[in-house]
């Protein structure tokens, strides 16, 4: 595994057309922004692997990694841990529209950090929690209803429709 590198320079590997290279190296992450709440990655540096082919005009770019992301429950806000498997491939060809232009290089420099950051917020289900069974809050009264037992109930208010007859005096 080598250093950190949130910019890699693909024109110092120098490949020629049909050429690929894999490389193993370390990415800052960051905390992402999700639903309102922050979720932070277990380490400070996650491990990728980038597999790098020339194509005649540009690259074609693939990026594996895994990260554990920390944060609060969804349902519950007690602490959630989910583990992301993140697969992304990326091309880049010069004068071939935006389908084949990636957003990640500027000229032949690799933004590794941008592009890790996206994929992850690709890859996210669509809620973080921290059980599949977690039963989340009570919407009456708060309590979080994983650790309430099961007598955990409240009075049923009535229906609004008879509120008039509430108001009904018999003196």
């Amino acid at each position: 595994m080598s250093q950190r590198t949130d910019i890699f320079d693909l024109g110092r590997l120098g490949l020629h057309s049909g050429e690929g290279r894999r490389i193993d190296t370390l990415v800052r992450s960051e905390p992402l922004q999700f639903g309102g709440q922050s979720y932070e990655p277990a380490v400070e540096s996650v491990p990728v692997r980038l597999d790098v082919s020339r194509t005649v005009a540009g690259y074609a770019l693939r990026l594996r990694f895994g990260v554990q992301l920390e944060g609060p429950c969804m349902r519950c806000l007690e602490g959630a841990r989910h583990s992301l498997e993140v697969d992304a491939r990326e091309v880049d060809q010069p004068g071939g529209g935006d389908e084949l232009t990636s957003p990640y290089m500027d000229g032949d420099e690799l933004d590794l950090r941008s592009w890790v950051r996206d994929a992850l917020a690709l890859a996210l289900p669509t809620q973080i929690i921290c059980r599949d069974d977690c039963l989340g809050l009570c919407p009456v009264c708060g309590e979080n209803l994983n650790e309430a037992g099961p007598e955990h109930g409240h009075e049923k208010s009535p229906d609004p429709r008879w509120g008039k007859l509430s108001e009904l005096r018999f003196d």
